[in-house]
């Protein structure tokens, strides 16, 4: 068999079987010698985003979970769709922020971001308890990075890192408390580079600990929030790493208002329409969809989505598709969305109630789950495209220098992967369908 055919061979069943058919890589880009190195709370006053905005999300083997990624997108997508954005995450898996600055220009630079958001510091802090070298180095690599996204046009959300679990981290050379201290310097570090260049912090490692606090307390210190391993979280903690990006991004949660006026006119807002009213019954049409969040039949499980909602505000703050009804004569009413009733007192109707927090199980959540399958397959063919079609494959064709059929070839794999890539990225949005749905209110 030529190179040429065992070289084609090889990419052939890499592109069909996916990302899992490839050798995971693990390890950061070969590092070179660079220098190395804050806002709690923190976030954004207004907006950041405009229309039609590119968003990118990089990070180490964290973001490269595409767990926390793929909820951001799932949300800037289906939750926000008036902005048609584009969302691409850059995950590496052991890398730090020195290390990002090597492969910016290829693989972040190539995508024309409008807004960046980065989550360094879990191997920059090198598995030890704090010393001033470790945040100077790191304080230098995130200015750069920055400095050289903002030179390139793009606004910044610069992430601060997360945190370890407090029960299951065992490093070599760190307790869990001395390594979350780490993260904490790392935070302030974040915060203040960000007040500096004049972008965005998000603070991912407060709300990460309060949360964990706080579940391990109700459901004991089994429960992790931060991973098995004590780093890598499961759905629970992401769903916090979203909620702490998002929120950054300065979105102020509505996500529209259906006013249903017992004696008179329903209306509609942020999406919905509404298609008739009669009795109490409403028909609502929806283009823009609650955020869903997924369980695994185990409440108590990290690996489901809604363990961690009592700990974390993200439906209040951000995730409020809002029901308002006037005209009750009764005490109470109860109210029924899908599957669901849920009971409700007159004052609570009048005031609003969040059909997003209040009815888990809903109508959108079938069209929601089709949004987040669309967001996983195009995310895995971008972890892949950056990881071995920019990275590992262009190494073995420069062994075959001067084999201009071997570079020919490896320019269609190129061509082709692009173009699968914008039928994902196609396919993430239109999975956002409108959808109809019911709502009864009935006096009890």
């Amino acid at each position: 068999m030529s190179r040429l055919s065992a070289f084609a061979s090889c990419v052939a069943i890499a592109i069909l079987c996916g990302p899992s058919a490839v050798r995971a890589a693990d390890a950061a880009p070969s590092r070179v010698a660079t220098s190395m190195p804050t806002t709690a709370g923190g976030g954004s006053a207004q907006l950041i985003l405009s229309k039609g905005d590119r968003v990118v999300i990089i990070g180490d083997s964290i973001t490269e979970q595409k767990l926390y990624s793929r909820y951001i997108e799932d949300y800037l997508i289906a939750c926000q769709p008036q902005l048609n954005l584009w969302v691409y995450q850059l995950g590496w898996g052991g890398e730090w922020a020195g290390g990002f600055l090597q492969r910016m220009d290829s693989d972040l630079l190539l995508l024309k971001a409008n807004v960046i958001t980065t989550c360094y510091g879990m191997n920059d802090g090198g598995s030890k308890p704090w010393d001033e070298s470790t945040g100077q180095k790191y304080q230098a690599d995130m200015k750069a990075l920055v400095e050289r996204a903002k030179a390139a046009g793009m606004k910044v959300v610069v992430g601060s890192p997360g945190a370890v679990d407090t029960d299951f981290f065992r490093g070599p050379n760190a307790t869990p408390a001395q390594y979350n201290d780490v993260m904490d310097h790392l935070k302030a570090i974040d915060r203040q580079l960000a007040a500096e260049e004049g972008v965005v912090f998000a603070n991912v490692h407060d709300p990460l600990m309060s949360a964990m606090s706080a579940a391990k307390s109700a459901m004991g210190k089994e429960y992790h929030v931060c991973g098995g391993d004590g780093v890598h979280p499961q759905a629970n903690g992401h769903v916090v790493m979203a909620y702490a990006f998002l929120k950054a991004m300065g979105f102020d949660g509505d996500l529209g208002t259906i006013r249903v006026d017992l004696a008179g006119v329903t209306t509609a807002t942020g999406g919905h329409k509404v298609l008739s009213s009669r009795g109490g019954r409403v028909e609502i049409e929806s283009t823009r969809y609650p955020f869903c969040f997924q369980g695994d039949g185990n409440e108590k499980s990290p690996k489901s989505m809604r363990s961690i909602l009592p700990y974390v505000p993200f439906n209040d703050d951000l995730n409020r598709l809002t029901l308002v009804v006037s005209g009750l004569e009764s005490d109470r009413a109860k109210v029924t969305w899908g599957a669901q009733t849920r009971s409700f007192s007159r004052e609570q109707l009048a005031k609003g109630i969040n059909l997003a927090g209040e009815f888990l199980d809903n109508p959108l959540a079938d069209a929601f789950k089709k949004v987040d399958e669309a967001v996983a397959a195009k995310q895995n063919l971008e972890t892949y495209y950056i990881k071995v079609v920019l990275h590992e494959l262009p190494s073995k064709v420069a062994d075959q220098k001067g084999d201009a059929e071997l570079e020919a070839a490896f320019e269609t794999i190129q061509d082709r992967l692009k173009t699968r890539h914008e039928k994902l990225s196609q396919a993430v949005r239109d999975a956002v369908v409108p959808v109809t749905h019911t709502i009864v209110i009935e006096a009890e």
